[in-house]
């Protein structure tokens, strides 16, 4: 059932940071209707990485997640799946048996089918609230207070509950409707509600959630209804609705001095309050309905509001549809645009999400959309093809308040300028647009123009006209008087975020102080930009003189400063006056030979200083306080994350400051290869140190309680001696003293330690392990990449690393054999890869109980026949087998792999030989068989050959290249 708090409860989880502090990642995704493994996979690898993820192969997805996964402890939520198929649910768990034990992924469904192909467990079924509790739920979103002595209004709202049977979110939305009022006569309106006699059988619609409908003000209903052009589960941008709310004519006019914008999130607001949206993001400012909600907005919205997959397949539009929603356009060529040229007065065409469309232009479909609905007042396109022109003819929509393009052209028609009504142009994105119509200027009621992504080389003549600018993202400065920076002098309603960029086009600070940026007091963050090159500049003086004319007002919270040419920054810059200040990037001031004062921005939590060639000396003034009456202030009192960054002739970084950086959490030093002496030595709350090519770099680490993270890369004199016992995660890459740094874990040092990983990368001359070991008990994973000269690893692993889990070995061709003693009895997943000799030293393993995952990587040249050429080793239960990168395999002896009885998955790639099978068959445990880049063995099996075939047949799952093979 639904709005029984199956998400809520799900959420509770997932942000309780007590319950969550050993996870090393998590991750929640709402998949609703369509389980697509591949979006899911690249949202999970997404969140590991903290960057995008592009690829669609599911394979190298797979293989991709499982290496992100292995050793680490997750924690996924699965909102709202439908799908029960076994077969795709067993594909899509493949990468994540290769997580920490403690892992969970936790589903929510309103199905039993679904329940009982997930669980690994009891499920936990949540039943309707009894009316008591039912009760609080209202209650506290009522703001009703019991002890207010009310009898009448409890004994009405007792009464509301009971019709809401249970079901949390009826409660919780009928009592945010009531929040705050306290008169009999509207809660009786609810009570009394001819809707709770509605005949709603056949229907999703909770009467409850009906009634909190009814009993919006209307400008709310309209705003409300025009959601349902969001797909289910959508997370949609707050800023974003408002435009397009504003665009729609469903905001009020704004009274007493009041913008549009001020009004859209007055309604937003007041929707959330009322619990139709729900914060999905705070980061992103992005919000989700309630899948009820959605039925709701989709029930009310009817034919004149429909959201489609694919207009050209899309039943349920018809002459009525006013508002449009599509996430892509196909067979463009096909059916004479029978649906377009069907609707002749719509007034939203919106783009949601990415498309996927054909290679077939869509010009003709615009033009039939152009020309058909004159009365647009919404546009959305996006296209990632080669399509490089709009049409003239978009003059045509006089009525257009919102435009959004995405696609791939150069310019715009000259006649967008005559679009007199426009309120939005969003452009962002448009990588290929360089200039933006030279009529721009008539666009006199534009309130928001965003150019990001584009390559807009300067801006068009006659900004200042467009005084009722809300919203700017970018001013690229031109050399001419009519696109210079003045033009930004007039535009005194700026508000968010906004970039001006090619400043070395303004030609002195007059001109700077005519564009009025002190007194932009609605601007949040303000980035100033210079373009790269001509880095020699004639004065000195007149760069800071226009920098200091380009100072902000003092509510500003994000600064960015790029690619500034003068020597010196100006004294506003950190200044404390600034309190407001979180965030601050000074990068590419290759002139530069000090840095200003910043240590007293009471409010900055993110510091940011690269590429400051001339930069020899971080000093005391960099810590100062501009007064000097309170020495004993902490400096830097809220800075959480610190880099310093291609710093090449820094030296020195003075850090005698007793109190300086309390909160600091995160410090990363890269490519500064002349600095010296030591880092800050005291740092209560430092988490992460990373230290890159900076290989004079003589310091100790720094102290402190909460010290979890420690990667050095190229840096190798940095001092070991002392590990924090806190100490988590160790990686080391390109260090030639790596011995140095091992030998405080070795055995005679005798110290305790949280340590739990350990990665050792492209360390050429690291040849071997402290004599006495390794004594690390808590360590689960240990990763040994290209190191040419490694001849062992660390002796009695089994005694001193007794709870590893993962060990992966790649690229270490001297390692010959596994130590005296065997593996550690926990251990889980090993990889050997590109290490040959150790790689025919398997079967030395003896007798394993407890690994489940073997993967083997080549190339082994001289093994033909597997696993003759590579005898496995006794391990009774391992459920999966990968073997990669076997060129001259010929043969797979199916007999020799039947002592595997728990096997389960079993991989072959790139064995482009292997072509025979002896033995009756593999494995009878097996249930999944993937071949992949194997062409003789592929082509057998899609025949199934007589010689293969029957080897494998009984096996659920085959896959060939990433297909299923039936």
């Amino acid at each position: 059932m639904g709005g029984v708090g199956k998400t809520t409860l799900a959420q509770w989880l997932y942000n309780d940071d007590e319950l969550m502090k050993e996870i090393n990642f998590k991750v929640w995704i709402c998949v609703s209707e369509e389980f697509d493994i591949v979006k899911i996979t690249q949202t999970v690898i997404e969140v590991a990485t903290r960057g995008p993820c592009n690829t669609k192969d599911l394979s190298l997805l797979q293989e991709d997640l499982k290496d992100k996964l292995s050793g680490k402890k997750f924690f996924i939520v699965l909102d709202d799946v439908w799908s029960h198929d076994r077969h795709i649910w067993n594909n899509f768990l493949t990468p994540f048996q290769y997580g920490a034990k403690g892992s969970k992924i936790l589903v929510t469904t309103r199905s039993n089918d679904v329940a009982s192909v997930v669980q690994s467990c009891p499920p936990y079924i949540l039943n309707e609230l009894s009316d008591e509790y039912c009760w609080c739920v209202f209650k506290d979103n009522a703001g009703y207070d019991e002890l207010s002595g009310n009898t009448t209004l409890e004994e009405i709202g007792r009464k509301i509950v009971k019709k809401c049977k249970g079901l949390p979110l009826a409660a919780e939305t009928l009592g945010g409707l009531l929040w705050t009022k306290y008169d009999i006569k509207s809660w009786n309106a609810i009570l009394e509600s001819q809707v709770w006699e509605f005949d709603l059988n056949d229907s999703k619609i909770i009467p409850a959630l009906l009634i909190s409908y009814y009993h919006l003000p209307p400008y709310l209903k309209r705003c409300f209804v025009y959601c349902s052009l969001f797909p289910k589960d959508y997370a949609f941008s707050k800023d974003k609705l408002i435009l397009l709310w504003m665009a729609e004519d469903l905001l009020e006019q704004p009274k007493r001095g009041k913008t549009f914008e001020e009004i859209g999130y007055e309604y937003f607001d007041a929707l959330v309050s009322r619990l139709f949206f729900k914060q999905f993001s705070t980061e992103n400012n992005l919000f989700v309905m309630h899948d009820l909600i959605h039925d709701l907005a989709i029930s009310v919205g009817g034919k004149f509001y429909v959201q489609s997959e694919d207009p050209r397949d899309a039943d349920e539009i018809s002459t009525e549809t006013r508002h449009l929603s599509y996430r892509r356009l196909t067979n463009l060529i096909s059916k004479d645009f029978d649906v377009f040229s069907r609707i002749k007065s719509l007034r939203t065409l919106l783009h949601i999400a990415h498309s996927t469309i054909s290679n077939e232009s869509n010009e003709n479909v615009q033009n039939v959309t152009l020309s058909n609905n004159k009365c647009l007042r919404v546009l959305s396109i996006d296209s990632d093809r080669e399509l490089n022109v709009l049409p003239d003819s978009i003059c045509e929509l006089i009525h257009l308040r919102y435009l959004s393009l995405s696609i791939n052209m150069v310019t715009l028609p000259e006649s967008l300028g005559d679009l007199y009504n426009l309120h939005t142009l969003k452009l962002s994105n448009c990588l290929s647009l360089t200039m933006l119509p030279n009529n721009m200027q008539n666009l006199v009621n534009l309130r928001h123009l965003d150019i990001r992504g584009t390559r807009i080389k300067e801006m068009p003549p006659g900004m200042s006209k467009l005084k009722k600018l809300h919203f700017l993202s970018d001013f690229v400065v031109g050399k001419q008087e009519e696109t210079g920076i003045m033009e930004l002098g007039e535009l005194s309603n700026l508000h968010g975020s906004l970039c001006i960029s090619k400043l070395e086009n303004v030609a002195n600070s007059i001109d700077a102080l005519k564009a009025r940026i002190m007194d932009k007091t609605h601007i949040d963050e303000l980035d100033l930009q210079w373009s790269q090159g001509d880095d020699m500049v004639t004065s000195s003086e007149s760069e800071r003189d226009i920098l200091d004319k380009l100072k902000p007002h003092k509510g500003l919270q994000v600064l960015s400063i790029l690619n500034y040419k003068g020597t010196i920054l100006p004294d506003w810059v950190g200044h404390p006056f600034y309190r407001n200040m979180t965030r601050l990037v000074l990068r590419g001031c290759i002139n530069c030979w000090a840095l200003p004062s910043l240590g007293q921005l009471p409010s900055l939590k993110y510091l940011k200083i690269c590429n400051f060639d001339g930069l020899v000396n971080i000093g005391e003034d960099f810590y100062k306080n501009y007064d000097d009456h309170s020495s004993l202030e902490a400096s830097f009192p809220s800075l959480e994350d610190v880099r310093f960054d291609d710093l090449p002739c820094l030296e020195e970084w003075q850090s005698s400051k007793p109190n300086a950086f309390p909160k600091l959490k995160t410090l990363k030093i890269s490519k500064c290869p002349n600095l010296k002496g030591n880092l800050p030595s005291h740092l209560p709350a430092l988490e992460i140190l990373c230290i890159s090519y900076c290989p004079l770099l003589v310091s100790s680490l720094p102290k402190g309680p909460a010290f979890q993270q420690l990667d050095i890369n190229r840096s190798d004199k940095v001092l070991l001696q002392e590990i924090p016992l806190s100490l988590q995660h160790i990686s080391i890459t390109k260090c030639d003293e790596v011995d140095k740094y091992l030998e405080s874990f070795s055995v005679s040092q005798l110290q305790v330690v949280a340590l739990r990983t350990l990665d050792i990368w492209d360390c050429n001359n690291f040849e071997s392990f402290p004599i006495e070991g390794l004594a690390v008990p808590s360590m689960t994973r240990l990763a040994l990449t290209n190191c040419k000269k490694l001849k062992s690893l660390p002796c009695h692993m089994n005694t001193h690393l007794p709870n590893l889990k993962s060990l992966y070995i790649n690229s270490c061709p001297e390692i010959e054999l596994f130590p005296d003693g065997g593996l550690p009895p926990n251990l889980k997943i090993l990889l050997i890869g590109k290490s040959d000799k150790l790689a025919s030293n398997l079967s030395s393993i003896g007798v394993h109980e407890g690994l489940t995952s073997l993967e083997i990587r080549g190339p082994c040249e001289s093994v033909e026949s597997f696993p003759k050429g590579l005898l496995l080793p006794q391990l009774p239960a391992l459920t999966t087998l990968q073997l990669v990168n076997f060129p001259n395999m010929k043969m797979l002896d199916c007999e020799e792999l039947l002592h595997l009885t728990s096997l389960q998955e079993f991989r072959i790639s790139f064995c482009p030989r292997l072509r025979n099978m002896t033995g009756e068959r593999l494995p009878a445990s097996l249930i999944k068989l993937v071949i992949y880049g194997s062409l003789c063995l592929e082509e057998l099996c899609k025949k199934k050959d007589p010689n293969i075939w029957p080897k494998i047949s009984y096996i659920r799952d085959i896959y060939i290249n990433r297909r299923r093979l039936t």
